[in-house]
């Protein structure tokens, strides 16, 4: 696993062997970044379910402002310390060791890196078998959206197995879908509308 493009081109990753955190190839994320393209730059990022890194990674090399990576799992939490500080790239991020689900996605002590205005948002598999209204995924898509956590015209990109049935939060609304092997990834903007519920942090 590696950068493919930017200031960290062709710097290698560590990633975590197994089905821990399902990394993206390299070819598909090339395929995503080239969708996104400038919109990159000057991003503020969260990566949820981040494994070590790779989707945030790429997007700073690409410009972003900053990245705030959201991963539970020791192994690849360590690991994905290890790439950010083997890049050379921790005052730009942020790796948070915490649940997602229980998240307030509000960081301490970083004013700069929030609200995001890019968000990589990468569950398990299984959590998306569950995802509909009232489901902790559900809801932290719903805390998500939230004014001091999400800008107004920030967009939100899911990955989900391929053809997966599932509601998102209406205020998060699918303008696009790249399909690539086994897996989709849904482009989502957000809506100007407010959440209908207001979980606590």
């Amino acid at each position: 696993m590696r950068i493919i493009a930017g200031k960290y081109r062709r710097r290698k990753l560590h990633s975590n062997p197994g089905q821990t955190t399902r990394p993206i190839t390299d070819f598909v994320k090339e395929v995503l970044f080239e969708w996104l393209g400038d919109t990159v730059k000057d991003k503020r990022v969260a990566d949820i379910y981040s494994g070590t890194g790779s989707l945030g990674l790429e997007a700073l090399s690409r410009g972003a402002a900053s990245v705030v990576f959201i991963e539970q799992d020791y192994k690849a939490h360590e690991l994905l310390k290890r790439n950010v500080e083997n890049i050379g790239a921790e005052d730009t991020t942020l790796c948070w060791k915490t649940n997602a689900l229980l998240s307030s996605f509000r960081p301490k002590n970083v004013p700069d890196f929030v609200p995001f205005s890019l968000i990589f948002l990468d569950p398990p598999y299984k959590m998306i078998d569950d995802l509909k209204p009232g489901s902790r995924l559900y809801v932290s898509m719903e805390r998500l959206s939230k004014e001091n956590v999400s800008s107004a015209d920030c967009h939100l990109l899911l990955r989900t197995p391929r053809d997966a049935e599932f509601q998102c939060p209406p205020v998060w609304e699918r303008y696009e879908l790249l399909q690539k092997s086994s897996m989709d990834i849904h482009f989502m903007k957000k809506r100007d509308i407010e959440p209908t519920e207001d979980q606590p942090a």
